[in-house]
C-alpha cells in the first residue's frame, strides 16, 4: 500500500477550521482506495509570523520539501492586525509569493464548476447557466506583474513614485500554453486565449508563443478575446467558453469573477502546479470575521483535495466520488450559511463535512 505525505499549511482566520474538515474528507478517501496518507501541520501566513517571527517559517519550508503535495488554507488579517506585521512578512509577499516561487508552481486550475441543480446559488438568470457550468481557468502563477521587478521612491521633482514591471519569457509562456492545450485535448478541444495584446506588448509576445505551441495540437480549436471582453461574456454566455488560459494579472481578476458567478468564492478550489511539486488551496480569504464560530464553509478547502487527488496522486476515481459526494450535500437540501436558499437547511462547517464523508462512504 503506497504512502503519502501531505503538508498541510494552516493558514489564518478560518483556516484550521476548514483544514480540519479536509483531513475528515482525505481520510475517507483513504477507506475507499489502496492510498494512505501521512498529514503533517505546519505553521503559514500571519499566525505563522507571530508565533515564529516568519510568515514561511524554515521548519514549515522543510515540511513542505519532504511532503508530496501540500494543501493551503487561506491566509491573511484584517487591515487593522496586518498593519502589526512588516510589510514584506504580510502572507501574501512572506509567504504565498515565496511558496509558489520556491516550487514553481506555474499552473493554475480554477474550476467553474455549478450542474444545473445547483443554478439558484448563482446570481445569473437560470437561462444563462442553462444546463450548468463546466469551465476550467488555466492562469499563469509565477510571471508577469506580480512577480517582475518592483520600486518606489522619491523622484527629483518630489514625487513618490513606484515601478513595477511586468516581465514575461518565450519559455514561461510555452510551458503554461502546453498545459493549457494539453487540459483543452481531454475536454471539449476549445481554447480560449484572453490576451490584451492592443494595449500591452506583452500580450502580444504572448500570442505569438501561443501560435508557435498551437502547432503541436491541430485538434484543438483556439478562440482569442481580449480580457475585459472576456469579463463581460462571463456574465452575458459563460456557456461559451470551457478551457480558457490567461497570465496571472488576468488571471486573478477573472477566476474571482468566476467565484462570483457560482455565488460564493467558497464554490472554487484551485491547484497550483509545478514539474516537481504542487499546492492546493481555496480561492477564498480567510474571512477573520466569522473565525471559530463554526459557520465556514469547507466545500473549497474539501474540492481542493479533490484537485490533489487528481493532479499529483493520479486518483481520478476517488476524486469525482468527492466532488459527488459534496454537490449530493447541496441537492440533499443542506447549504452553509454564506450559501443558503429557501428551503434549504443550514448547517455548520463541521456538519457539511460530515455529509460529505456519509455521501463518499456510501459510494
Amino acid at each position: 500500500m503506497s504512502v503519502k505525505k501531505i503538508a498541510l499549511l494552516q493558514g489564518d482566520g478560518i483556516g484550521p477550521e476548514v483544514m480540519v474538515e479536509a483531513v475528515k474528507a482525505i481520510k475517507a478517501i483513504e477507506k475507499i482506495s489502496d492510498m494512505k496518507f501521512e498529514c503533517i501541520n505546519a505553521k503559514f501566513g500571519a499566525s505563522a509570523y507571530f508565533e515564529c517571527g516568519a510568515s514561511f517559517p524554515e521548519e514549515t519550508k522543510a515540511i513542505c520539501d519532504e511532503a508530496d503535495a501540500i494543501i493551503k488554507a487561506p491566509i491573511g488579517l484584517n487591515k487593522e492586525d496586518s498593519e502589526k506585521i512588516p510589510v514584506e512578512e504580510r502572507p501574501e509577499r512572506g509567504a504565498l509569493l515565496p511558496l509558489r516561487r520556491r516550487y514553481d508552481t506555474y499552473a493554475n486550475f480554477r474550476p467553474i464548476k455549478l450542474p444545473k441543480a445547483l443554478a439558484d446559488f448563482s446570481p445569473l438568470k437560470p437561462e444563462i447557466i442553462g444546463e450548468g457550468l463546466d469551465i476550467m481557468m488555466i492562469r499563469e502563477l509565477v510571471g508577469g506583474l506580480y512577480f517582475g521587478k518592483k520600486d518606489r521612491g522619491v523622484n527629483a521633482d518630489g514625487n513618490r513614485y513606484v515601478h513595477e514591471q511586468l516581465e514575461y519569457t518565450e519559455n514561461q509562456i510555452k510551458r503554461i500554453m502546453h498545459v493549457a492545450f494539453k487540459e483543452s485535448m481531454g475536454r471539449t478541444k476549445v481554447l480560449t486565449n484572453i490576451h490584451k495584446s492592443n494595449v500591452l506588448m506583452s500580450s502580444v509576445l504572448w500570442n505569438e508563443v501561443l501560435e508557435e505551441v498551437a502547432k503541436d495540437y491541430p485538434e484543438v480549436e483556439v478562440k482569442h478575446v481580449i480580457v475585459d471582453a472576456a469579463a463581460t461574456a462571463l456574465c452575458l454566455n459563460p456557456r461559451q467558453f470551457d478551457v480558457m488560459v490567461m497570465e496571472n494579472m488576468f488571471g486573478d481578476i477573472l477566476s474571482d469573477q468566476g467565484g462570483g458567478i457560482l455565488g460564493s468564492l467558497g464554490l472554487m478550489p484551485s491547484a497550483c502546479v509545478g514539474d516537481e511539486k504542487s499546492y492546493y488551496e481555496p480561492s477564498h480569504g480567510s474571512a477573520p470575521d466569522i473565525a471559530g464560530k463554526g459557520i465556514a464553509n469547507p466545500y473549497s478547502t474539501i474540492g481542493s483535495v479533490a484537485l490533489m487527488l487528481e493532479k499529483s496522486f493520479d486518483m481520478k476515481k476517488e476524486a469525482d466520488i468527492l466532488w459527488s459526494a459534496m454537490q449530493k450535500v447541496f441537492t440533499d437540501g443542506f447549504s452553509t450559511c454564506d450559501l443558503t436558499r429557501p428551503g434549504m437547511k443550514n448547517i455548520g462547517t463541521s456538519e457539511f463535512s460530515d455529509k460529505v464523508i456519509e455521501n463518499i462512504l456510501a459510494s
